[in-house]
């Protein structure tokens, strides 16, 4: 499989560092760009162009360690810093418009109710990516 452009969107958790690696090597492999993306989520009762600084300072700042965890990999990546109500629909609209082909997912090992849990945004993003979608998931036993 051939792809030229991968999508990796960060959160901030203890998966991105690995998720970013991850990432790298895949792109080095195949020669593809890499676009780092983190989404900001927007509660409901606030319009959608709020400004949130304290919010934009720690994207930057997830964003920056992406950057830095590229670089030491030997690659330079594109960054990108969206708010939205959900993150999922975020990613899988980002994907569509910028023709990703393949995106690299982390996710923080959680457990709810004594079950594991991914939450709302990876399993929106598996069931409707237009691409293949890679899950590393960082485990974390309590």
């Amino acid at each position: 499989m051939e792809f030229s452009k991968i999508l990796v969107p960060v959160n901030g958790t203890g998966a991105d560092a690995e998720t970013m690696r991850l990432a790298c090597r895949l792109a080095r492999k195949e020669k593809a760009r890499i676009m780092a993306l983190h989404v900001i989520p927007i509660d409901r009762s606030l319009p959608l162009d709020a400004e949130l600084a304290g919010e934009v300072k720690k994207a930057e700042s997830i964003l920056t360690q992406a950057e830095k965890i590229a670089l030491e990999e030997g690659f330079q990546i594109e960054t990108d810093l969206l708010q939205a109500r959900n993150p999922g629909p975020s990613i899988v609209d980002e994907a569509i418009e910028r023709g990703i082909d393949f995106i690299v997912m982390g996710l923080t090992y959680k457990r709810r109710y004594g079950q594991f849990n991914m939450g709302s945004v990876t399993p929106y993003v598996l069931k409707n990516a237009p691409c293949p979608v890679i899950l590393f998931q960082q485990y974390q036993p309590e």
